[in-house]
């Protein structure tokens, strides 16, 4: 399968151009028709010569991705299901905020790191998504839009679908450098957000890498002993070496982290657990700041439940008063499969449950 081009950062398209003897402005018209005029062929590009044409057919494809399903909710929020190439499904999630649309992308086929109450942990890691593959998710979605001439435009991006981005470092990396690219999509590096399960050590890459896109850590538990019963990757970095690398990230660049929080009913959302927040977050409170998430019920993780609305106001009281910035994240699609994974994992035991009783 020939690569998706949207796989190229716009440094790597320019390199690809002056390989094929081609002058360096034409990089500029490749890139310009991909994310400013979105064409959908590559002979939609009208004002390159045929044998640049013919070169690019010959080495590219445009979207690796096919639509498999779209789910839309009433409060505006779309998930869709898209296939890979190889047959691989994956999710993508537009949610319509008050500042914009913004888009959650998917990094991997599945997920290694078994968060215990996480659908997108049910079905193991697969594969990596190349650059392409993540990209392609962002304009699919723009072409959504742009099919029903409505002028809205994806202004927000969060990198927090089924995967753990920095497990997928360097193909992360490309993505972010091609949707901030100020001569393409031009998504504003502020209004993009990574979100990482706690791997210590890449975090503390991460902030070398001189991107001022936003850093999100899935906390869910405020000591070891909890954090370690329902996310297995603390036991590989506990909270003293994460919060090592998060002290590292705020010192190199004084950017805030976004804790979130998914609050799961009796297990991680009483007052001693907030006062346990409140104090590991005490010496980073003034660039820190906390996102209680609301608990989407998963059917194989059914020991779990959502906390009710009393007990969340009682921990969010409690981080509050002792300084902490909080707030509680507003829900989007509760109607459709909510949960991160939850609509991949359903159409996969259904095409599994087809296959079956055409074998039968």
């Amino acid at each position: 399968m020939k690569p998706s081009i949207y796989g190229l950062t716009r440094q790597q398209l320019l390199d690809w151009v002056l390989e094929q003897g081609e002058q360096k402005f034409r990089a500029d018209q490749i890139w310009d028709w991909l994310y400013t005029k979105r064409v959908q062929r590559f002979e939609e590009m009208s004002n390159l010569s045929k044998a640049l044409l013919e070169r690019l057919e010959d080495a590219f494809i445009l979207n690796p991705l096919k639509q498999r399903i779209v789910q839309e909710s009433a409060d505006g929020t779309v998930k869709y299901l898209f296939e890979l190439p190889d047959g691989m499904l994956i999710e993508t999630v537009l949610m319509r905020q008050h500042y914009g649309l913004s888009v959650c992308v998917t990094t991997q086929v599945g997920c290694n790191i078994g968060c215990t109450f996480c659908a997108s942990g049910l079905i193991k890691k697969q594969r990596d998504l190349n650059a392409g593959e993540i990209v392609s998710q962002i304009m699919l979605v723009q072409k959504y839009f742009d099919d029903r001439g409505l002028g809205e435009r994806v202004s927000h991006v969060v990198v927090m679908g089924i995967g753990e981005p920095f497990d997928n470092y360097k193909n992360v990396l490309n993505f972010l450098r091609t949707v901030n690219d100020d001569k393409g999509l031009a998504i504003g590096a502020r209004h993009i957000t990574v979100s990482t399960s706690g791997l210590a050590h890449k975090i503390k890459e991460f902030a070398n890498e001189g991107i001022q896109v936003n850093l999100a850590v899935s906390l869910h538990a405020p000591n070891n002993d909890l954090r370690s019963s329902i996310m297995k990757i603390n036991r590989a970095f506990p909270l003293e070496k994460l919060f090592e690398a998060i002290d590292y990230y705020i010192k190199t660049t004084n950017r805030r982290v976004t804790f979130e929080y998914i609050m799961l009913n009796q297990v991680n959302d009483g007052i001693e657990q907030a006062e346990e927040l409140a104090a590991l977050l005490k010496n980073i409170k003034k660039l820190s700041y906390v996102n209680l998430i609301p608990y989407n019920p998963v059917t194989e993780h059914d020991q779990y439940s959502r906390s009710p609305r009393e007990r969340v106001m009682a921990f969010y009281d409690t981080l509050k008063k002792n300084g902490i910035n909080c707030v509680i994240r507003q829900e989007h699609g509760t109607d459709i499969d909510a949960a991160c994974g939850q609509l991949r994992s359903n159409t996969m035991k259904k095409d599994a449950a087809k296959a079956a009783v055409a074998q039968a």
